[in-house]
Order: structure tokens, then sequence, then C-alpha cells
């Protein structure tokens, strides 16, 4: 795996390999290799994991074939980032208190 460190910025180029490694699966590998997994246990897990796949790969082509409905797309603000989206009128900031005779 290569990443290309750019205006040596290290942070941006860490971030890059730390969302390639989570794509690839390199992190969960890790984390199962800590203890011993039983050849019983394994094929269990691996069988559970295609079943997993498998009815994801169902649900996908249900939904382009348009007997599901497509899930919702998550709300995002005005910059692309998921959000809340906008707000609704009467919740924006609170306006100031009126001045009172007595406090003048």
């Amino acid at each position: 795996m290569q990443v290309l460190v750019r205006d040596n910025n290290v942070d941006q180029a860490l971030k890059v390999l730390k969302k390639k490694m989570q794509r690839e699966g390199i992190f969960r590998e890790m984390k199962q290799r800590r203890s011993y997994e039983k050849p019983s246990e394994r094929k269990t897990r691996e069988k559970a994991e295609a079943v997993r796949r498998m009815r994801k790969a169902a649900r996908k082509q249900a939904q382009r074939e348009g007997l599901l409905p497509a899930p919702k797309k998550p709300l995002r603000d005005a910059r692309g980032r998921p959000g809340f989206g906008p707000r609704p009128s009467g919740f924006g900031p609170r306006p100031a208190a009126p001045a009172t005779a007595a406090g003048v």
C-alpha cells in the first residue's frame, strides 16, 4: 500500500493511509488475529459473512429493480457535509429582550 506525501503534509497522508487500510479491512483482520480462532469458529464466521454479503447483494438488486424502496439519502448542510439540513423557521437565534422602563 502506498500513499504520497504532498507539501510535507504528513497528517493528511496518515489520514489517507488510515482510510485505505479501513477499506481493505486490515484493522478488522488485526483485531481478529489477536487471539486464536478455532477452525470450526472460523468456518461458522465465514459462512455468516457470506450469507450477509448475499443478502446485501439481493437487497441491492431488489432496489435496482424497484421491488424495494431506495434508502433515504442522509441530510447534508450547505457545505455538503452530513448534518441536519436547513433549520425550520422559528429555530433561529433568540431575539434580544426588549428594554424596560425600569431598567433604563
